[in-house]
């Protein structure tokens, strides 16, 4: 790369006196006697000297870096941090100066063969607010500025030169220790050389030549920073930003972390143009890029739950408390997704345990096992599917939402891409790597393409994504929750056809821990309370807000904080209790999946196989987790199974009664599965049966007549019975 137009050390400067630059000079030592002051004497509460022991702490373990928080030096001395945020370029190494002397003196005496005191790097980080990459003003360049984004692709670590030795061609003459300005500037060599000898013809232009044995060099990375999703304007494209990170920042983050970035807004000169016309008009253009002097994990609200936790004030912690030990806890979440949609309480609520997820578990033979629960909504249009994918988004701390159609497979996991710089292939990852610790939301999920589908196979159950291409072969992590809605193959939902309206292959339908049918039937009574629910929200839309939070429910902004003060300060784990019972219920229901396949003589849509298993621990951790509760216990189970029963195995089924409203309790299931199998043994397609024949004949053998009045109602609107005569029942089951 080439350097802009500061042509190194060789300048003149004509209107600079001496006295000048013994001024500066004299007031550059000060200011380090300051640094050297802050470091030795700032100390909290109980004379803990954080920076000072922390300094011996950190060369004793070989680790030459210093993390200092500009707060810290604001309350030591305010002038010095005003003057480190506004010239951080001059002020910078003075710092780390000042750090090298502080280190020279608390580690002293050292071992022999290190008598030579080593770099120290400071690194530097602050509470402000951060800004986005768009908000980034020509004002701002050379000062520190605090950016919160993506890390979307991340070059490999390469050496740069701090110092140079230079040597002429002609005359042997050695230059050493000709500095290098720091971040993506380079060096301009000088285009003579000065030395006169005797006897000898002066030097050729441009003699000299690099000896990179004698060059000091240091580690350096390039990032590639990405705005986050969230604060992207409608319609806009996402807009990018170079980081330069050096020394000890170097692969502190991979592709897909959200971070806030603190450093230097510099300029570099932008690449030659290949367009003659532009030659002249490109003058003065420089490209902004980040020098960055300390890299953290988000810090506002959405904190990265991917390994960094948010920072949650003590008065947000007594309110998270204080909502754990409410009794109501889960039906009050449940209640506060998405309030404006009438219904689908069972898919709220699996919606709430997917938002909170379960807990992750690293195995002593290194293998994982994933936390995160995906759903997939599955049925007719019309039923709110993408509005509950899209309140998701907002209310998740970390959410990216796409279209199946509008999707690859590269733009789902991970693409290799060339460097347009340095011409070498970088990774740029893909939604599922920028979602990692969130959730990824894929609308249109039967549009997409069969090859597509295949790719996120690994990322849904191992959460990881492999690559290896153009010579780059390494691992991703992609450990978030999915959420899917698709249509059945033929647009609505056939009753007649059974299991034909799902189109997926057994492998993906397996990686989803709950699957709903979500159908849109004609009920005249279940019509009007629906028509009445959406004209009260159209007719009360500037006011849906507060009466909402007035029955109980809560605010999204405060339920996007709860979810993520559960998902990073809570791991609960399944009580004995609890697992003995559900290691009964998981054998009894694999032996009613295969009585189904038995009767209906063929193999299920969707599989129960281990992978179920794991989904409803994972759904039960989930539900403790809500309360902050260490443990999941028996009811945490009962729910997860009875989620699991209304969802996954009614989908399973394809026809079965399982989800009855009014029904949900696991005796109300079983007595409905066992009237309807009934019926459709004993009376064959095509007879009349009197309707009060048949609840006399199931009321004899104590069945109770609501249940049997239910499975008649459900029949009749798959079209299973019709009514012919009063009192009469034409029995066609296809």
């Amino acid at each position: 790369m080439e350097g802009f137009d500061d042509p190194g050390i060789f300048f003149s400067d004509n209107f600079a006196s001496e006295d000048n630059s013994e001024r500066n000079q004299a007031n550059f030592q000060s200011i380090k006697k300051k640094f050297k002051e802050f470091l030795r004497e700032f100390h909290e509460g109980n004379f803990n000297y954080k920076y000072r022991d922390g300094l011996k702490r950190q060369y004793n373990l070989h680790q030459y870096w210093l993390d200092v928080s500009l707060e810290d030096l604001a309350s030591y001395d305010e002038t010095l941090a005003d003057k480190l945020r506004k010239q951080p370029t001059e002020h910078l190494p003075l710092f780390e100066e000042a750090a090298q002397e502080v280190a020279d003196e608390v580690t002293a005496p050292r071992p022999e063969g290190e008598e030579e005191i080593h770099d120290i790097q400071v690194t530097l980080h602050t509470a402000a607010k951060s800004v986005d990459v768009r908000d980034l003003q020509s004002s701002e360049v050379s000062r520190l500025v605090s950016v919160v984004g993506l890390v979307v692709a991340a070059s490999g670590v390469k050496a740069k030169a701090r110092t140079m030795t230079v040597q002429c061609r002609s005359c042997q003459t050695t230059i050493n220790n000709l500095p290098v300005k720091p971040g993506l500037e380079g060096y301009m060599l000088p285009r003579k050389c000065n030395t006169e000898q005797a006897g000898r013809p002066k030097c050729p232009l441009d003699p000299f030549f690099i000896v990179p044995d004698k060059c000091d060099c240091v580690d350096y990375q390039v990032l590639k920073l990405q705005e986050v999703p969230e604060n992207l304007p409608q319609g806009e494209m996402p807009r990018h930003l170079q980081l330069y990170c050096d020394r000890s920042l170097c692969e502190r983050v991979v592709p897909g972390n959200r971070v806030t970035v603190l450093g230097i807004y510099s300029i570099k000169k932008v690449g030659k143009s290949k367009d003659r016309n532009e030659r002249g008009g490109g003058v003065g253009l420089r490209a902004p890029y980040l020098r960055v002097v300390g890299i953290t994990g988000a810090q506002d609200g959405r904190g990265s739950v991917g390994g960094v936790s948010g920072r949650f004030t003590a008065e947000d912690e007594e309110q998270f408390r204080q909502l754990s030990q409410d009794p109501d806890v889960y039906e009050r979440i449940a209640k506060s997704i998405a309030p404006s949609i009438f219904g689908f309480q069972s898919v709220k609520k699996s919606i709430a345990c997917l938002l909170f997820g379960g807990s992750r578990k690293r195995l002593p033979d290194g293998l994982t096992r994933r936390g995160d629960i995906n759903v997939l909504l599955l049925g007719d249009p019309g039923t709110a599917k993408s509005q509950l994918l899209k309140f998701v988004e907002q209310v998740s701390p970390i959410a990216v939402y796409t279209s199946g159609k509008g999707s690859s497979a590269a733009g789902l996991t991970a693409s290799v891409i060339r460097d347009p710089v340095s011409r070498n292939f970088i990774m740029e990852g893909g939604a599922m790597v920028l979602a990692d610790g969130g959730v990824v939301c894929i609308d249109e999920f039967d549009k997409m393409r069969e090859d597509d589908r295949v790719a996120i196979h690994e990322a849904m159950e191992q959460q990881t994504i492999s690559i290896a291409k153009a010579g780059i072969t390494t691992t991703l992590n992609s450990r978030c929750s999915v959420l899917a809605a698709a249509n059945s193959v033929f647009g609505r939902w056939d009753d007649t056809k059974g299991e034909e309206n799902i189109d997926f292959m057994p492998t993906i339908l397996s990686r989803f821990d709950m699957i709903y049918i979500v159908k849109d039937e004609h009920d005249e009574e279940k019509d009007m309370v629906l028509a009445k629910h959406v004209m009260n929200v159209h007719l009360n839309s500037n006011n849906v807000q507060d009466s909402a939070l007035a029955e109980g429910e809560l605010s999204l902004q405060f339920l996007k904080k709860y979810i993520s003060y559960c998902r990073s300060h809570c791991g609960p784990r399944l009580s004995e209790v609890a697992g003995a019972k559900l290691q009964n219920r998981y054998v009894l229901m694999r032996n009613g999946a295969r009585e189904a396949e038995v009767q209906a003589d063929k193999r299920l849509a969707i599989p129960i196989t281990v992978r179920q298993l794991e989904a409803i621990v994972r759904i039960s951790e989930s539900l403790a987790k809500m309360r902050l509760s260490a443990y999941a216990n028996e009811a945490d189970v009962d729910e997860a199974l009875r989620l699991f029963q209304v969802s996954t195995l009614d989908a399973a089924m394809s026809g079965s009664l399982t989800g009855a409203e009014g029904f949900t309790t696991e005796e109300d299931q079983e007595t409905i599965s066992r009237i309807e199998k009934q019926i459709k043994r004993r009376f064959a397609i095509g007879s009349q049966v009197s309707e009060h024949s048949i609840v006399q004949d199931f009321v004899r053998q104590k069945y109770p007549e609501r249940a049997i009045y239910k499975v008649l109602h459900y029949m009749i609107r798959r079209g299973e019975v019709q009514h012919r005569l009063q009192r009469k029942m034409l029995y066609r089951i296809k």
